[in-house]
């Protein structure tokens, strides 16, 4: 029985994303409003070290904070 539940279960989740998406509106991104003033693009390096070095840089930060101020170890 536990089959068919997640058997049914699996296949609402799939219709109800797959109703979402066919429902959704398109963003309509390239639709200029009045008063719309874009900025410049970010170049490939900018990009990557906004989005890929700067969240790797707070991790390492994060756990080397942690690590510094974890109490747990006995100071010998």
């Amino acid at each position: 029985m536990d089959k068919k539940n997640a058997m049914r279960a699996g296949a609402v989740a799939a219709g109800t994303t797959l109703m979402m998406l066919l429902m959704s509106s398109p963003a309509l991104a390239l639709t200029r409003d009045a008063g719309d003033d874009p900025g410049t693009g970010l170049s490939v390096l900018e990009t990557l070290g906004l989005y890929v070095g700067l969240p790797i840089l707070l991790f390492l930060v994060i756990v080397g904070l942690v690590m510094v101020l974890d109490k747990s170890r006995k100071q010998a």
